[in-house]
């Protein structure tokens, strides 16, 4: 970590020892806001537990510009890189998009939908990539500039939900053939789509997360614990009707007695926390997920994680390109299912492939489409 990422934490968690002026000249020198300390937490969590709008705000613009820096850092080698996929008929201007039918899973239950992703490498930043949603017919661009209200809107929301720290481990992950039949039993190979494909567990996955909510009200509590109830039965988020009430300042917390030679001199990583009364649960859980792998698929690995670039912007998606860019089984991952954040897993499938000319006019957004720039709040 470097040291104007230290000090940006080491500002926002301690705002009796520094200066709000420091914070937001280490933001104008670009300090990086998605850089977490030791126990997991940025910046941003950060301010949203001591609960200052004016620096929340502050450090989500400052997030969001980022965002759309490294995405345009990342254009060049991405185009490059797609059109080292070419072969055949493939024509690889058009070969950005992706759907999915996955939404979100919530306890053990999931809403699915029809989406599509749509990447255009010649269109300016704010126009290059889209989400449709297929079913409400509206779409949603990513890195576009947000209008104050969106922000403000944005902020309010952050400041009445709990605080989420979530860490997908792979260090002890291992492959198995998953098995068949009841009473022979013999190494599960099936076809995915066109393509014969073997079946692997994976074992040893581990999902650490934390959440806090020492910044919430005992109404900010219950209502967050009805929209999760009602999620888990069957709802959506479309249908909550949820209208965020506009958040002020919080009050300071009590001011802390540890000197600031106390703080620098802890061991490293256990700094003591300073700031408001932590209110954090932890959770582990292990989860068994299931790959499938065809020797039969036309692309090879590195041209998977090469697409998956494009849709690294849609934060969910960053723990599935870490995940297959370990070392797999032979062949090519037609089937992944694996958690990717704790109340979402994600199956994808890669049923059919073909090198091909395609109609131009499906890589557009369709005409009854309308533009709704809240359809997807963790873009």
């Amino acid at each position: 970590m470097n040291d104007i990422a230290t000090s940006l934490i080491l500002t926002v968690n301690n705002y009796y020892y520094f200066v709000t002026e420091c914070a937001h000249l280490l933001l104008a020198h670009n300090a990086p806001v998605k850089v977490k300390n030791a126990q997991g937490w940025s910046p941003l969590a950060e301010a949203i537990s001591y609960g200052d709008r004016q620096m929340i705000t502050a450090l989500l613009r400052k997030l969001k510009q980022q965002s759309r820096e490294s995405v345009e850092e990342k254009r060049p080698r991405l185009l490059k890189a797609l059109k080292e996929v070419r072969a055949g008929q493939l024509l690889l201007v058009y070969f950005h998009r992706l759907d999915t039918t996955l939404i979100d899973f919530t306890d053990m239950k999931c809403q699915r939908g029809d989406l599509s992703f749509i990447f255009n490498g010649d269109a300016a930043p704010s126009e290059s990539f889209v989400v449709l949603d297929n079913e409400q017919k509206v779409y949603q661009r990513i890195h576009h500039e947000e209008s104050e209200m969106e922000t403000e809107e944005e902020v309010d929301i952050l400041m009445s939900s709990d605080i989420y720290s979530a860490t997908l481990s792979t260090k002890s992950i291992t492959f198995t053939r998953a098995q068949t039949g009841w009473l022979f039993r013999e190494d599960k190979t099936e076809r995915v789509g066109n393509f014969l494909a073997d079946f692997y567990l994976v074992n040893g996955l581990v999902l650490e997360s934390r959440k806090r909510r020492e910044h919430l009200s005992e109404e900010d509590i219950l209502r967050n614990k009805a929209i999760m109830e009602s999620l888990s039965k069957g709802g959506n988020l479309m249908e909550q009707n949820f209208e965020p009430v506009r958040r002020q300042s919080l009050t300071p917390p009590s001011p802390n007695t540890i000197t600031w030679e106390e703080y620098i001199s802890a061991e490293n990583g256990k700094a003591p926390h300073l700031g408001r009364e932590l209110v954090c649960k932890e959770s582990k859980k292990t989860f068994k997920a299931t790959i499938a792998m065809s020797q039969e698929f036309p692309l090879g690995i590195e041209s998977l994680l090469n697409v998956l670039e494009v849709i690294a912007p849609f934060k969910h998606f960053n723990k599935l390109r870490e995940f297959v860019q370990m070392k797999l089984p032979p062949g090519f991952p037609v089937k992944l299912d694996i958690p990717v954040f704790p109340t979402i897993t994600a199956t994808v499938t890669f049923q059919e492939f073909r090198y091909d000319e395609f109609d131009e006019s499906i890589f557009t957004i369709p005409d009854d489409y309308k533009e709704d720039p809240s359809r997807f709040p963790d873009l």
